[in-house]
């Protein structure tokens, strides 16, 4: 599985990969804002969770 394919994604991947900063993920996390999994101290996203979100979260420009 090539990095890009990753189903889980650290805080840093999604800000690389998403343009998320970590201080904007934090703060979408204590708003229930974006889905995430906290799997024993770790923070991890779904890739799938994430990109539906986006989606669903789009603004038309017309």
């Amino acid at each position: 599985m090539t990095k890009n394919n990753k189903q889980w994604l650290t805080p840093t991947e999604l800000q690389e990969e998403y343009g998320f900063s970590k201080s904007t993920q934090s703060k979408y996390r204590m708003e229930r804002k974006i889905p995430f999994s906290k799997i024993g101290k770790y923070i991890r996203y779904n890739r799938d969770q994430i990109n539906q979100w986006l989606e669903s979260n789009k603004v038309e420009v017309v």
